[in-house]
């Protein structure tokens, strides 16, 4: 008997088994008031099971080869990566942040808007609002709660929406033990960090990513510590060889998954992903469920949604409920919460808006749809980003750009226009909280996290 059948029969025995059950329950209890509470939750697992078995029959299980080839082979025939990768050859990563910038400024200046901060002071001024992360014209963060790190730029796919410009081809860019042993230092130092984020490419891939976790979680344990430990996971790589483990580990060590899906639908997820990430994402979510994620709030699953081109994503409250029953009901998906992400215009979405001629069609969007309420909810006021080499930013957004945090510090690179400031690593400091004293450093790709509901690595602000 070929695989398809079993599967097609034990799906058959499960629905008639179901039945039975029912049936019996029905004749030898025909006095008792039915459980609705019991019906339900029956009826909701036999409707789980059956989606998963029916998933399986049509796609063998899901896939068991590395995507990498699949990733490397778009790569290799998508045009306008091609044509990406010749300019960054050409002028460099920073001279492509120079031009990013410079296009977004031009498309401000036509606007006749101003800079990002001066913007933000006159509207708040506009509309009586206070906020007290503003001084001076510049924006100070509070006691930092989050500590995120991008521990490299490997990653499995090519993501055309990506911030930062991760593929299978940035091998080198990766988070040496040195500097993972001194993020976990920091950690301990900070006694106002809830959260440890971990970030990439596919950060699970990265060889410190289980070292983290572990020493991370054994030490919030032993000193009674409540602590978050999020994996922004891709999904995909769940499915990689070698990482057959990657759920039980994650299981283990309570690890919050924060899961890319940025639709329900295979084209659009394809499309934007990578030929064949749906089907691997779908067969992801099905191993975590399995594991207990997305059922309780022990073991969270939240699922990421960014736009798919130039527009700002809709309500994160009801997109969350149209993911719920889509999923639920075509594939048998249980997941805790929707966050919702807007594009921000930056690398390869920069890259593209520009060819498209769309850069001030979305600047002015994002310009237009400012909203004062998401200042005080601005991730950049209690996360302190890390990058793969031990530097500190604001957020990742800024880190992508190279605005490092500028201070005073011994071992540092100094930056420009300042002998005595150096742009900050974490060997510079002895605790997180000693970056309180500077100011956070703003620019035009800011509007990004401004415009409607707001936007951060958390969700919505507003």
């Amino acid at each position: 008997m070929t695989k398809q059948y079993v599967i097609a029969a034990a799906i058959l025995a499960h629905q008639l088994s179901s039945f039975a059950v029912d049936a019996f329950a029905t004749s030898s209890s025909h006095l008792a008031l039915p459980n609705y509470s019991n019906s339900h939750l029956h009826s909701t697992k036999d409707h789980i099971e059956t989606k998963r078995l029916e998933w399986s029959f049509n796609n063998d299980d899901g896939p068991s080869t590395s995507l990498i080839p699949e990733t490397i082979d778009q790569m290799e025939t998508d045009i306008e990566f091609q044509e990406l990768a010749k300019k960054i050859s050409k002028v460099g990563v920073e001279g492509m942040t120079r031009e990013e910038r410079a296009e977004r400024r031009r498309a401000l200046d036509e606007l006749g808007v101003p800079n990002f901060m001066q913007f933000v002071v006159t509207q708040d001024e506009e509309e009586n609002v206070h906020d007290g992360h503003i001084k001076n014209n510049r924006l100070y963060r509070s006691h930092p709660t989050i500590l995120q790190l991008n521990i490299g730029l490997y990653c499995n796919q090519a993501c055309t929406h990506c911030h930062v410009e991760s593929s299978p081809l940035r091998k080198d860019e990766t988070m040496s033990a040195n500097v993972a042993a001194r993020c976990l230092e920091l950690l301990q130092n900070t006694p106002t960090i809830d959260t440890l984020d971990l970030t990439g490419g596919a950060p699970e891939l990265n060889g410190q990513f289980r070292l983290l976790v572990k020493m991370a979680r054994q030490w919030a344990t032993e000193n009674n510590r409540q602590l978050t430990i999020i994996d922004r996971c891709n999904l995909t790589v769940l499915l990689e060889p070698g990482q057959e483990d990657l759920v039980d580990f994650l299981k283990e060590n309570r690890v919050k998954v924060v899961a890319s899906l940025p639709c329900y639908g295979e084209d659009n997820v394809d499309a934007q992903r990578g030929r064949g990430v749906f089907q691997r994402s779908i067969a992801a979510l099905h191993k975590l469920n399995e594991a207990g994620y997305g059922s309780s709030s022990d073991l969270e699953l939240d699922l990421v949604y960014n736009p798919s081109g130039a527009f700002l994503p809709p309500s994160q409250e009801s997109l969350e409920g149209d993911y719920k029953r889509e999923l639920f009901e075509n594939f048998g998906i249980e997941f805790n919460n929707l966050i919702t992400i807007t594009n921000m215009p930056i690398k390869r979405f920069a890259d593209h808006l520009a060819k498209q001629g769309q850069m001030k069609e979305y600047m002015e969007l994002l310009v237009n749809n400012y909203n004062p309420q998401t200042v005080g909810g601005l991730m950049c006021l209690n996360t302190v980003s890390v990058g793969w080499d031990g530097s500190l930013f604001d957020c990742d957004f800024n880190q992508q750009l190279g605005m490092g945090i500028v201070g005073v510090g011994e071992k540092a690179e100094a930056a420009e226009g300042g002998s005595n400031k150096k742009r900050l690593s974490v060997f510079d400091i002895e605790s997180l909280t000693d970056l309180e004293k500077y100011s956070v450093l703003t620019d035009n790709h800011c509007f990004g996290c401004t415009a409607g509901s707001g936007s951060s690595c958390q969700g919505a602000t507003a």
